[in-house]
């Protein structure tokens, strides 16, 4: 045990190192030469310090994501290999003779462990945007949100284990199969309640009380054929700086959300793109297409896990205190290899998220044909978030389900510059 321990923290120093030197040292910063000075360069709209600020902001923040990715592998793995899940099934078995008890706390004594281990982490983040003025957050409002994040993700999980280790137990050949059928209804469940029952948890949302403005968003969206009768606005002041607007939710219970950050910040004109943006999103099933995809690489996944871990098992079940993929114990290998396959396959499904969000982009200019507003208004987000405009590619890669601000901007420009040559 000890050998593999020492191993791991070795690898783990060694991979810190060389994401330390990808981004602090190899990566340049910057847009290319040809287009320094173009409206896609962040010179132009940032300050000198906003451009220091972003660029040290960016470099930090995607350093501790790709350096706490793995950690908690890392923190489950030394969790198996010392016995400490096992011991924690004991401790389950010993409350009730109900299975479904006996999951609810083995989870909550891995859940309360892994976020205790994790919080010095956590509070390092938040420290770090609060000294750029990105978060806006009292300490006691922060530790409020993430007492909620862990009894919401704790309930939702909860079921999920009770019901992954019933059909583990009942199906063993099978039970990846009946869990990713389940998983249909249960992703489309919380789509529909996210909006009216999780979201107000963190925030309050009233209608927006810009009524001129309302009136010119939901014309908008009954040009896209949106079912919404209100705009919303969220108090997203109180936590952050940084600026958003979103469409979320199925069916009857869509919303339309402004950030108050949003309406405060931009002009009608560029608030207006910015919804027409997320109503391209709507227009274009890009939120259907989003769970089909993730179904789709769900049922693949649930199937390589289902074969991985009967490997794993037998080949080191005794160096990972694993009997059988029935027990209990056996979960944080499953916790480890979820998160290295979603992991490895962001790439993919950023590369579809990107593609999904130009096509919003240009919807958008269609429906406004405003591109000065739609410029404008990167730019300021670019401002507001000190988000980096051009990003190392493995930022990119890894990090972005949006186009950067860089390529964004540069095919709005283009596509002005086309409309202003066919006139």
């Amino acid at each position: 045990m000890r050998k593999w321990l020492t191993g791991s923290i070795f690898l783990y120093f060694l991979y810190g190192l060389l994401v330390y030197w990808y981004l602090f040292i190899f990566s340049g910063t910057g847009v290319p030469a040809p287009y320094e000075g173009s409206s896609a360069d962040p010179s132009t709209f940032m300050s000198g310090r906003e451009l220091l600020l972003s660029q040290e902001y960016s470099t930090i923040k995607n350093f501790l994501y790709f350096v706490t990715v793995p950690f908690e592998w890392f923190l489950l793995f030394v969790i198996l290999i010392t016995g400490i899940s096992r011991k924690m099934q004991e401790w389950s078995n010993v409350t009730s003779r109900f299975f479904s008890l006996q999951s609810a706390v083995y989870f909550f004594w891995l859940s309360l462990l892994i976020s205790v281990i994790s919080f010095p982490v956590e509070l390092l983040g938040f420290r770090i945007s609060k000294s750029y003025n990105i978060t806006t957050q009292t300490f006691s409002a922060w530790m409020k949100d993430e007492l909620i994040d862990f009894w919401v993700n704790y309930a939702l999980m909860t079921v999920i284990v009770i019901v992954l280790y019933w059909l583990i137990k009942r199906f063993e050949k099978r039970w990846w199969l009946y869990a990713w059928l389940l998983s249909i209804p249960f992703s489309m469940f919380l789509m529909f309640v996210q909006p009216v029952l999780i979201d107000p948890l963190y925030n309050d949302f009233y209608p927006l009380q810009n009524k001129e403005l309302e009136e010119k968003i939901l014309a908008i969206a009954n040009e896209a054929d949106i079912p919404a009768e209100h705009v919303y606005e969220v108090n997203m002041s109180e936590k952050t700086n940084a600026l958003n607007a979103y469409v979320t939710g199925i069916g009857s219970n869509s919303r339309i959300v402004l950030w108050d950050t949003t309406l405060n910040r931009l002009s009608e004109e560029e608030i207006l793109f910015i919804m027409a943006h997320e109503m391209g999103h709507y227009v274009m099933n890009h939120i259907y297409v989003g769970i089909a995809g993730y179904l789709f690489l769900s049922l693949f996944g649930l199937f390589i896990i289902h074969l991985l871990m009967k490997l794993m098992i037998k080949q080191f079940g005794s160096l990972l205190k694993i009997n059988s993929i029935r027990e209990l114990t056996a979960f944080p290998l499953f916790l480890i290899l979820l998160g290295v396959l979603t992991f490895a396959s962001s790439p993919l499904a950023n590369t579809v998220a990107r593609y999904q969000e130009k096509s919003a982009d240009m919807y958008a200019i269609e429906m406004t044909n405003n591109n000065e507003a739609a410029i404008s208004s990167f730019q300021e987000l670019s401002r507001a978030g000190l988000s980096e405009v051009n990003p190392p590619a493995l930022v990119k890669i890894f990090r972005y389900t949006h186009p950067t601000m860089f390529e964004r901007i540069l095919y709005l420009e283009e596509h002005g510059e086309k409309e202003s040559g066919s006139e």
